[in-house]
This record gives C-alpha cells, sequence and structure tokens, in this order.
C-alpha cells in the first residue's frame, strides 16, 4: 500500500489525514509507504536548474539555500521583515522558473489556464497528458521509484483541495500507464465534497477504482479485505513515515483532529450541515493519551489543532493536562472565552492563538447566519484574550445574502474599536455554495467553472454585488489606519499556518534561538 499528498498545499507541517491512515495500517499490520509528494515536489522546483530568471529573481535563487535554512529557524520568525523576504522569494522562483504559458504557481498554489480542477473532463485530460503537468518530471521519476522499491498493488491519493486535483489526475495518468493494474483509491475533503453533491454521478469510473468520502480508514480497511473495524475504534496516528522536521517550519508541527464535524452544526451555508457529516469527538482521555504520546514522539514546537471548532470541553481538559509544546486552532466565541480565569489557564497550557470566526460585526447578519455570537460577548472575548496573552486570528466574511455595504460599515466599525485586541485578520468573500437548504430561496446563475463546482453564481437579493464588496474591501475596509497594521502583519503565503510562531515566546527550558 502506498499512500500520497499531491501538490499543492502548504508545506509547512505533515498531512494529518495521511497519518491517521497510517496508524490504522500499522494497527492492522498491513505493509505501507508513505509520500508525500507536495514537499518533494515543491523542493524539486526550488533546487532545479537556472532558468532564464530575470534580475530579481535570479538574485532571489541565489539566495535559495539561506532562505530555505531560515525558515526552518527560530531566527526568521523574531524578524518579520526577513521572512517575508525569504517567503517572497521562494514564491518568485516559483513563479519565474520554465512555467508553461497560463500556468501560475507558489508556495500554496497551482493553476493551469488549460485545464479547471472543477471540470471532471479536465481532470480527465490531465491523466492522459500528465506530461504537461508541471511536475512531470519528479512526479514519473519518483513514482516508477516506489513501483520498483515498494511494489504496492493499492495506491491511495489523499485529495483535499482545489490546488492538489491537477497533481493527483497527473499522477493517477502515470501509474495507470505505468501499473494499469494497480487499484487506485482517491479520498479526502475534496472528494468527499464531490461524492456527497446531489445527484452525483461518478465521471472517473475505469480510471479510479474506489473515490471514498468521509473518514477513510473504514473504507481503506474494507478495501484491503480487513474485516471487523469499529468506528468507534481510535487508533493514534503515526507520523514516523513522514518527513516531520524536513517542512517550512522553526520545528515539527503537529496536526491533530479531536473530532470530525462541528459540534455547533447549525451555521448557514456550513459544508458539513449540508453533506450531512456528524460530529464525533474522540473521547477526551484518549485525546489526552495522544497528545502526550505524540509529543514524546514527534518532539514538535507547536500543536495545531484541524478541529472544525475545539471544544470547550477539550479545552478545559488540557488546562487540567497540558500538551506540553504550545498549540492553537478554531475556536467558537463562547461565554468560556469571555472568563479571565479560564483563559489564563488556556494560556499556560499552551494556547498561543486561537482562530476565531467572527464572520460580521453587525448583529443582525450574524443572527440570519445562526452563528449563535453576541457582538458584546465577542468584544468581551477579544478583550479578555488580549488580557490573557493570547493572539486572535479573526476570521471576517463579506457578501452574505444578509449583508448590504451599511451591515459591512458596522464590521469596520467593530474591528476599529477592537483593533488592539485583534492580531491578524482573514478577510473573505463569500460563495454561494451548490447547494444546502439555504440555497432553496435565492436565485442562482450557473456554476462558476464546471460539474464538479462546490459554489454558484448568484444574484444577491440586496444588490451587494462581488465588485462592489471589493471596492469596498480595497478603498475603504483596507486602508483605515487601524486595519492596515494588522493586514501587513500576516504572514504570506502561510499565514494563519505560521503566524503562532510570530507571538510565541521563549518558555522556560526551551531554547528557540
Amino acid at each position: 500500500m502506498l499512500l500520497i499528498h499531491p501538490p499543492v498545499a502548504k508545506p509547512c507541517e505533515p498531512p494529518a489525514g495521511i497519518a491517521r491512515l497510517s496508524g490504522d495500517l500499522n494497527h492492522h499490520e498491513i505493509r505501507h509507504a508513505v509520500l508525500d509528494a507536495n514537499l518533494e515536489g515543491l523542493e524539486s522546483l526550488l533546487k532545479g536548474p537556472q532558468t532564464s530568471f530575470d534580475t530579481w529573481t535570479s538574485r532571489a535563487f541565489r539566495h535559495l539555500p539561506n532562505h530555505l535554512t531560515l525558515l526552518k529557524h527560530w531566527q526568521a520568525y523574531h524578524h518579520f521583515d526577513r521572512y517575508k523576504r525569504a517567503v517572497n522569494d521562494l514564491n518568485r522562483i516559483l513563479e519565474r522558473g520554465a512555467l508553461p504559458a497560463g500556468v501560475r504557481l507558489g508556495l500554496a498554489n497551482y493553476e493551469d489556464e488549460s485545464f479547471s480542477p472543477t471540470k471532471s473532463s479536465d481532470l480527465i485530460l490531465c491523466a492522459e497528458n500528465p506530461e504537461e503537468n508541471l511536475f512531470y518530471p519528479y512526479f514519473k521519476k519518483r513514482l516508477i521509484g516506489l513501483l520498483e522499491s515498494e511494489q504496492p498493488s493499492v495506491i491511495g491519493f489523499s485529495l483535499n483541495y482545489l490546488n492538489q486535483a491537477l497533481c493527483s489526475f497527473a499522477m493517477i495518468g502515470i501509474l495507470r500507464k505505468e501499473c494499469p493494474g494497480l487499484t487506485l483509491i482517491l479520498g479526502g475533503g475534496l472528494v468527499t465534497s464531490w461524492v456527497r453533491k446531489p445527484r452525483w454521478e461518478n465521471p472517473f469510473s475505469g480510471l479510479v477504482d474506489h473515490l471514498v468520502a468521509g473518514p477513510g480508514e473504514g473504507p481503506l480497511l474494507s478495501i484491503l479485505g480487513v474485516d471487523g473495524w469499529c468506528a468507534e475504534e481510535h487508533i493514534m496516528p503515526n507520523y514516523d513515515s513522514l518527513p516531520i522536521t524536513e517542512y517550512f517550519a522553526p520545528g515539527p508541527i503537529l496536526p491533530y483532529s479531536a473530532s470530525s464535524g462541528c459540534y455547533w452544526n447549525r451555521c448557514s451555508f456550513c459544508p458539513e450541515r449540508a453533506e450531512g457529516n456528524p460530529y464525533l469527538p474522540i473521547p477526551i482521555e484518549k485525546v489526552v493519551h495522544d497528545l502526550h504520546s505524540l509529543t514524546v514522539r514527534t518532539k514538535p514546537v507547536l500543536i495545531h489543532f484541524l478541529d472544525n471548532a475545539i471544544s470547550p470541553v477539550l479545552m478545559k481538559a488540557m488546562t487540567n493536562n497540558p500538551p506540553g509544546p504550545p498549540w492553537y486552532g478554531f475556536a467558537r466565541v463562547t461565554r468560556h472565552l469571555t472568563d479571565l480565569e479560564f483563559c489564563i489557564a488556556l494560556k499556560r497550557s499552551g494556547c498561543v492563538m486561537l482562530k476565531l470566526g467572527l464572520e460580521s460585526g453587525d448583529q443582525g447578519v450574524l443572527d440570519r447566519m445562526q452563528k449563535g455570537i453576541e457582538l458584546e460577548q465577542a468584544s468581551l472575548a477579544l478583550k479578555t484574550l488580549k488580557k490573557a496573552g493570547i493572539a486572535t486570528y479573526v476570521y471576517l466574511l463579506f457578501g452574505t445574502p444578509w449583508e448590504t455595504l451599511l451591515e459591512a460599515r458596522k464590521t469596520l466599525e467593530f474591528t476599529v474599536r477592537h483593533h488592539e485586541m485583534i492580531s491578524l485578520l482573514n478577510l473573505a468573500i463569500f460563495n454561494m455554495p451548490i447547494y444546502g437548504p439555504e440555497t432553496v430561496d435565492i436565485e442562482s446563475e450557473e456554476s462558476y467553472e464546471g460539474d464538479l463546482s462546490l459554489y454558484t453564481g448568484f444574484e444577491h437579493p440586496k444588490g451587494w454585488s462581488r465588485k462592489r464588496i471589493r471596492q469596498f474591501l480595497d478603498k475603504e475596509f483596507k486602508r483605515h489606519p487601524a486595519v492596515t497594521p494588522i493586514l501587513r502583519r500576516d504572514p504570506p503565503a502561510f499565514t494563519s499556518n505560521h503566524a503562532p510562531f510570530f507571538v510565541m515566546k521563549k518558555r522556560e527550558g526551551v531554547d528557540r534561538t
């Protein structure tokens, strides 16, 4: 068995989904190998032969070894300007390399004007013509080498993001040509969203043997002929086969999911609710055991919780049983975060940053979105977290069906009033999901690109068009003197994945120089 993490995703931490699958395969004594083709593929392009670079890109290429070294040491995260230059230079090398016409590449991005990841016909073309993929030389050499050394009969791809789709199918095409008898499995978050669309019909039969929706442990073991798998049986993830010390970070990051689904599960346009994904938390005592065991094994400098929202119950458990390393993740704005004693205990447990999906600074919009957030409570939570020394990465969403310029300006006003308590900001424009209970009463247009698109154009009921939203964000929101400094603090390319490193302080007994 071979498990593959395809390009392109942020190369700063190991893929958690593959680690979970590896843990189950180990538990059932199934021999397998793991390939992080994302990390290896990006490094192969960065370190490849210099092409016809312009002056600035040639200069960046000369500093490449220093930049790669810098991002893997704490020194970069003590000097934001040096960090920013290193990341921007790496992106420049990727962007200005020997790219075919119409291809855009970065540390977190891969696009090709000739192939759309939302069209099944284009993905099939990628499989039929893998040599047109930018990573093809690396893919072919590496995959053929693994076929010879590991001799797998089953290969699984973890496809979670659109930026990974074109490369996934290019690799599938290579494998089909080199070894047509292989069993190929495609799973991951993006595949789950495809399969759970209404009236789904599989366009990849004959190319991919199995499409897996949702958690993949059970289906994978079933395909491999293992009986008796129990969904209630939790197996600790296994990172041993992943190059955990080689990622673009000042030490190993440990990604960990303490649950799947969302414990709130009421927000309008929520994909978890639309796809029928239940909330399945791992028992607290097992989470505590996992974190302590994995910390000893991987020696991480940071734990990244991948949950849609870390439950207050788990937060409380970590205050009683700190995992050891610093940690961060998404959390809902709840009364717990307005309790200074609780937040101080969170800080002592290692919490350095919480990502908060506030979405809007208008109470009416929040109520229509069924966020379960009171702005007064959100205000107090931001102040309390600031006092406790926990950074906040606040997510705002513009252009929902209930928002106009008036409500958007209220969000700006809220942000300005709390600018000293907001460490970082993520600004997004609303995309209308192609299905879900809330879409019934909204006039939609044709899907953006193709049959695999998860979103559709729509006529905003209040005339708050995407063009007007962008104008507001660019000319008003981002230019406000209280907001601009917050936006400038956001780490380029890696954003929230690297943000905790800039707020972490030296802890007693740990050398981070």
